[in-house]
């Protein structure tokens, strides 16, 4: 099983450059662009948190994706000190160009699953992102 995860990873990664490379963004701004998009807008210390970097280095990110129209950073209208960063239009589609063919093609197997078999793919996912990031956390936190 390890195995199989390892091989999917890659494969997700080979999946990414390829998208990087297309619409011309590093894998940093992509993980960036990401987890904005998963979480439906965050704040920069957020993001900063979520994606282990620096404020100074997501400032950098940001404004890289901001001049290319990927995301925007609008005042919260509830606390203006907050700055929310969402991820725009233009990213989505593209994105949704590029990536929905891969729903399309992972449809084809879905659809041969149980509900019980999705039901455990999810924990596995589930439990592989928390052993995933709490295995990140004690290495930058040097207790590797």
């Amino acid at each position: 099983m390890t195995r199989q995860a390892r091989l999917f990873q890659i494969a997700s990664d080979k999946m990414d450059d390829a998208f990087g490379r297309m619409v011309g963004i590093n894998t940093t701004d992509q993980r960036c662009l990401d987890l904005v998009d998963v979480h439906g807008g965050m704040t920069a210390g957020e993001l900063a948190e979520a994606a282990s970097l620096s404020p100074g280095a997501v400032t950098t990110v940001l404004d890289r994706l901001e001049r290319m129209g990927f995301v925007t950073r609008t005042r919260d209208e509830t606390d203006r000190r907050r700055v929310i960063v969402e991820m725009t239009d233009k990213a989505r589609k593209l994105a949704g160009a590029v990536y929905g063919q891969i729903g399309a093609y992972a449809a084809e197997y879905i659809e041969t699953l149980s509900d019980e078999e999705i039901a455990v793919i999810n924990r596995f996912l589930e439990a592989a992102i928390e052993v995933n990031e709490r295995r990140a956390r004690e290495i930058n936190s040097g207790e590797a």
